[in-house]
């Protein structure tokens, strides 16, 4: 932090208060759906990619097990997935969407598209693509490397 600047001026704080703000908004429309913070993204791998492995899920969301394990507990329950046991190796289990799980592509998507149409309010096209190449950017700035995680995100 620089000394001339206060913390309520920081990059950092400034990132801190977009964060909540969309998370808050994002609970708002996921709630809509039955869903909570963080099952959409889990959804949405899915979507892409039907029966991963649940330590695949576990890296692709950056959590630990204990938390994915009550995610997906939760979401089992409210019957967007199920667990199976891999045909192959029989410790492995997968996860997969039901029809519930599927059917709600089209909703969360409609809902991302309106928050992200919301986030983009009043930047011109050309800023719009910056602030994404800057939001990348940060991203990396932030991530460490790990080359499991990267055979999932097909980079």
């Amino acid at each position: 932090i620089m000394a001339d600047k206060p913390m309520l001026q920081t990059i950092g704080y400034l990132m801190v208060q977009v964060s909540r703000a969309h998370r808050n908004q994002a609970g708002a429309v996921l709630a809509e759906l039955g869903l909570h913070i963080g099952q959409e993204i889990l959804l949405m791998y899915l979507w892409e990619n039907d029966g991963l492995i649940q330590s695949e899920l576990t890296e692709l969301m950056q959590v630990e097990a204990p938390t994915l394990t009550k995610m997906l507990n939760r979401m089992e329950k409210a019957g967007l997935l199920e667990r199976r046991r891999d045909a192959v190796d029989a410790r492995v289990c997968r996860v997969y969407l039901t029809q519930m799980g599927r059917e709600l592509q089209a909703p969360v998507t409609d809902a991302w598209n309106v928050l992200e149409q919301r986030i983009l309010n009043d930047l011109t096209r050309s800023e719009q693509l910056l602030f994404r190449r800057l939001l990348l950017q940060v991203r990396s700035n932030l991530t460490p490397p790990s080359p499991s995680r990267n055979k999932f995100l097909g980079s």
